[in-house]
């Protein structure tokens, strides 16, 4: 991939700067920061009106086709915009699931019906999703779905029962896409449809769960009779493991660059305690810091070679190496950081602030990085579940076995 930027990405990246610079004043000042991983709870209202702001201006979706209600921008413009937007310290959106997740699969997989019905709401983020992947028995196992929906002779209906879990947003969400067995006596991966499902009815139960990092942004979901219209099937029912799948290439796509950016500002707010306490002058901890540095440089190129792959066609983003190899990288990357901070924060970190009601508390910026980084390498696909990726897909290693 070429990454040297034309006279048109230039004037691209500084129209994006200067819009954000002229627009995160006043009361949306106040929001910058706000919302990262860990923090999803802060704000949202606020938010949700910053990202009406940015659609009514175009800068959501922007990597959708035109046609679609996006920018159609450049793999590359695309980049420029999510760096511009991390490095503006702009707080983050309230709706990545159905712009960056869902409104793709539907562009790629969607009857016209649903396309005109959804994604129009999702570019002026009226309408917030969930993902309904996983649940208590289909963690990393996804082929392992246990959630059931029958069609309803009588009404036309999806009627479904089961458990999700840990479902990102749900108790702030208006839909979720839920993965069900729709086959009587299918196993693993035949015999699933991708469903659109309405949160706000009867049989729908909505649990948050409450966190270390005090926020309760993951929840349960109950689905006990619940409904969606027959034709809010994505694909063909019965097929919906690859409509799932392709969903899952979105998942890393040219927003992780943003990522990397916020990486970078957690670093370098790590190296200021360091500086401020001293602990710099410990060569094994300037040592520690210089090589996150080193290997974020290096993470960030690989990302943008991963993307140039996905998009040239040469690697697939929900099964490839690419996005296995990139998503092993950051987490470990980030979980790495994570030990660091407290490293440097010493016996401090080993505090939290209390605060009102009585039993309740607070943590730094640094205690919050350490405490929500030890899940990176879980969610989004497990380190252990990217390791087999690439082990029986790209190296081609017999599978591994499974226990009785």
């Amino acid at each position: 991939m070429d990454l040297t930027e034309s006279a048109p990405d230039r004037a691209f990246r500084e129209e994006v700067r200067t819009w954000l610079a002229e627009h995160l004043v006043g009361e949306w000042a106040d929001l910058r920061g706000l919302g990262g991983p860990g923090r999803e709870h802060e704000a949202h209202e606020a938010r949700l009106a910053w990202n009406r702001l940015l659609a009514d201006h175009g800068w959501t979706a922007v990597g959708w086709p035109t046609e679609h209600g996006g920018r159609g921008l450049s793999l590359w413009q695309q980049v420029i915009f999510h760096e511009e937007y991390a490095r503006s310290n702009a707080p983050a959106g309230v709706n990545h699931l159905g712009e960056q997740l869902l409104g793709p699969t539907l562009i790629a997989f969607g009857t016209e019906e649903q396309k005109a019905r959804f994604l129009p709401e999702i570019v002026a983020v009226r309408e917030l999703w969930a993902q309904g992947y996983s649940e208590p028995n289909a963690g990393s196992d996804l082929a392992n779905v246990q959630t059931r929906a029958r069609l309803d002779d009588s009404t036309g209906e999806w009627v479904i029962d089961g458990q999700k879990v840990w479902t990102s947003l749900a108790h702030l969400s208006d839909w979720c896409f839920v993965v069900a067995r729709t086959e009587a006596g299918s196993t693993r991966h035949n015999g699933l449809s991708f469903l659109l499902v309405p949160l706000d009815q009867e049989g729908v139960d909505v649990r948050p769960i409450e966190q270390l990092t005090s926020g309760s942004e993951f929840n349960e979901v109950f689905f006990t009779g619940a409904r969606t219209a027959g034709d809010l099937v994505v694909g063909e029912p019965g097929r919906g493991w690859g409509v799932a799948m392709g969903l899952l290439g979105f998942e890393r796509g040219v927003s992780t660059l943003g990522q990397t950016v916020g990486f970078a500002r957690e670093l370098e707010s790590v190296v200021d305690r360091a500086r401020t306490n001293g602990s710099i002058d410990d060569p094994v901890v300037r040592d520690r810091l210089a090589g996150l540095k080193a290997e974020l440089s290096v993470i960030r190129s690989y990302a943008l070679r991963s993307l140039a792959l996905v998009s040239g066609g040469e690697d697939s983003a929900a099964g490839g190496g690419a996005g296995s190899i990139f998503k092993l990288a950051w987490a470990t990357w980030h979980r790495t950081l994570g030990e660091v901070a407290m490293d440097v924060a010493g016996a401090e970190g080993l505090l939290a602030r209390p605060t009102q009601p009585a039993g309740g508390y607070d943590l730094d910026d640094h205690q919050r990085l350490f405490l929500f980084s030890r899940a990176d390498t879980i969610y989004g696909g497990s380190d252990e579940v990217q390791k087999n990726i690439l082990a029986e897909r790209v190296l081609g290693l017999p599978r591994e076995p499974k226990g009785a």
